[in-house]
């Protein structure tokens, strides 16, 4: 198989099972209090680069299920982009990757709250998010990147 059909294959499962762990989990990932084992995935980018487009479109389908709406398909996605882009900067320091999707998540998921007329208070919010977000990708996500280091060659 070509390399480049190869990784546009990867690319596009990343993508379903983004969508598909966001759906099955989808009670639990839209509030000021969330948990979304699908965010594991933006630690993809660690040892395949064609995880950034994957996570990036996953994230974007996965959106459109927000109560926040476009705001949230738009500013979600572009928060998923920069953090998988930046992840795959951060490569060679695992530990370090880590944290752009934390950050930028704990940023940007509040503001999407905040421009969608929440109540919600956005430190608060950023405090709860990002340690949401932490655990995602240091519990699921980085073991998750290491475990696929050994089968994506």
């Amino acid at each position: 198989m070509k390399k480049s059909t190869l990784m546009l294959t990867r690319g596009a499962m990343v993508a379903a099972t983004y969508v598909l762990l966001s759906l099955v989990f989808q009670p639990i990932q839209f509030g000021i209090i969330q948990f979304r084992p699908s965010e594991a995935l933006v630690m993809l980018p660690l040892v395949m680069p064609e995880s950034i487009l994957g996570v990036t479109v996953g994230c974007a389908l996965s959106n459109v299920a927000s109560p926040f709406g476009a705001l949230d398909v738009v500013l979600g996605s572009l928060a998923t982009l920069t953090s998988a882009v930046l992840t795959w900067v951060l490569r060679k320091k695992p530990l370090l990757a880590g944290l752009p999707p934390v950050l930028i998540n704990a940023l940007v998921v509040p503001l999407v709250f905040a421009l969608s007329g929440t109540d919600d208070v956005y430190l608060l919010s950023a405090l709860y998010v990002g340690l949401s977000e932490a655990v995602v990708v240091y519990a699921l996500g980085l073991p998750f990147a290491r475990l696929m280091k050994k089968f994506a060659k």
